[in-house]
């Protein structure tokens, strides 16, 4: 980096309202283009087929009391802010819109709830062309910020320094470095540690840029926004006197913490109050209360249905298992669910011979010669595994989780690997959609630990959609 395009201390602070003024004007912007889509949908109204019989009832369009327009800048700013449309560093424009879409869709029922209870001259048909291009205006000045950001010469990323080189500070360095994040968006600039505990070969590109004495001037010199630590507790006496260091600075930081036991990165987690004392609630299951009530009756209801809809298939691939070679129709296969308890597995027969638990021969390759010729027919479009809707029915399986792993596997696993069993397995989930027996099979959580992290019933639903044109092309099946 040149000193040319460093900023001092002075020159960093003047920049905080500067960014303040964007982040008012982006607000602004808004609040003006949802205010000209609801002026925009009472015209619409009388241009589109629908609604232009009221140009001859009336005579003229049929606008919106100047209240309702104070009402809805009011609703859409306070639920914009709320959303963190403004405060949050978006690494990726998909994820921005999204959390926009959902704020606007928000927005829109407390304005539904407000107009039904005062101002009622507001069509159906106006209110959904109002949505509908709110929406569409805001996503618009949502790309064209992002763009316009992009190129100036004033943007200023997010700059990060991890304070610590170990195992937590490699981890996050390789999650905060990823190639899905917005350019320049985000950027780890390095690492503050001290010396003989440096890593001989640079991390993500990354090395060491100094030690933890150093902190301030770094800070300074490199414009760091935010420092992120992650050091292990040995050194917590150390981290207080840096964090105590960094309160003083006269440069606006971000100071954050990372546990270095990794496992706490896979908790969902709350901040609690309890007489004064914040406490961070860890919670392993993303299925508490109303969440798994629902996931539940979403699995009771499609499985029941399923099954009895595809009764008249398994009566036939029954019967082909039968003919096609001797042996069981059914086996049962020892697998580890929800809080790694076993249970057995339902699937149609598809080998030559039926395999044990603990037969580490079971990862999947497609020349394997213990399938049958039916066997090959039933995994390819995955008829086979149609008998564990019964599972689901048991409460054993869900239609939508984590792999169900096998046992012998499971007694290799590292603690953190742990966390996938955290929700019930499932027939279909995020490995199936990603790949399937393609990828390395059972080697690698990580599809299953991001559905855990980011679970909810919209997310199921996609996985559902998705798993059917999975299915039927007979990708990565094998």
């Amino acid at each position: 980096m040149s000193k040319t395009s460093m900023k001092t201390p002075g020159e960093y602070m003047r920049s905080v309202p500067v960014r303040t003024n964007r982040v008012l004007l982006d607000a602004l912007v808004d609040v003006a283009l949802t205010l000209v889509g609801l002026y925009l949908s009472s015209e619409i109204r009388l241009v589109l087929p629908f609604g232009q019989d009221l140009r001859d009832t009336l005579g003229q369009s049929v606008h919106v009391n100047a209240l309702v327009y104070v009402f809805t800048a009011l609703i859409w700013l306070a639920v914009l802010a709320q959303s963190g449309l403004y405060t949050r560093r978006w690494a990726r424009l998909r994820d921005e819109s999204g959390a926009l879409v959902m704020a606007v869709l928000v927005a829109l029922l407390i304005l539904a709830g407000g107009l039904y209870m005062s101002f009622r001259q507001i069509s159906r048909l106006q209110f959904i062309y109002f949505g509908g291009l709110d929406i569409i205006l805001l996503l618009i000045a949502r790309v064209v910020r992002t763009f316009w950001h992009a190129r100036s010469a004033d943007r200023e990323a997010w700059r990060i320094l991890i304070v610590g080189s170990g195992v937590a500070g490699k981890s996050l360095a390789t999650l905060l470095s990823s190639r899905h994040s917005r350019q320049d968006a985000v950027q780890v600039v390095g690492f503050l540690d001290d010396v003989g505990t440096a890593p001989a070969q640079p991390i993500e590109g990354l090395r060491v840029i100094g030690a933890l004495d150093q902190a301030t001037e770094i800070i300074a010199r490199e414009r760091i926004s935010e420092v992120i630590l992650a050091l292990p507790r040995a050194d917590n006496n150390r981290m207080l006197a840096l964090i105590t260091e960094l309160e003083s600075l006269a440069v606006p930081v971000q100071v954050s913490l990372v546990p270095d036991v990794l496992d706490l990165a896979w908790f969902r987690t709350r901040v609690d109050d309890v007489n004064g004392v914040p406490l961070l609630r860890l919670r392993e299951s993303p299925l508490n209360g109303p969440a798994r009530t629902v996931k539940r009756l979403m699995d009771i209801v499609v499985a029941g249905a399923m099954l009895i809809c595809t009764l008249p298939v398994m009566v036939v691939v029954a019967l082909v298992v039968r003919l096609d070679s001797p042996g069981p129709i059914l086996i049962r296969q020892k697998r580890i669910g929800e809080n790694a308890q076993p249970f057995e597995m339902l699937k149609f027969r598809t080998m030559a011979f039926a395999p044990t638990s603990n037969d580490t021969s079971l990862h999947k390759r497609p020349d394997d010669p213990r399938v049958t010729r039916a066997g090959r027919l039933l995994r390819r479009y995955s008829l086979d595994e149609l008998p564990q809707l019964v599972n689901v029915l048991r409460g054993e399986m869900s239609l939508v989780g984590p792999r169900p792993e096998l046992p012998w596997l499971v007694d290799t696993y590292e603690s953190w690997q742990r966390h996938r069993f955290a929700a019930p397995p499932g027939m279909t989930g995020w490995w199936q959609i990603h790949g399937r027996s393609d990828r390395p099979m059972h080697l690698n959580v990580e599809d299953d630990l991001y559905y855990i992290r980011n679970y909810s019933l919209w997310l199921d639903i996609l996985i559902l959609l998705r798993t059917i044109p999975v299915v039927l092309t007979g990708k990565g099946a094998y």
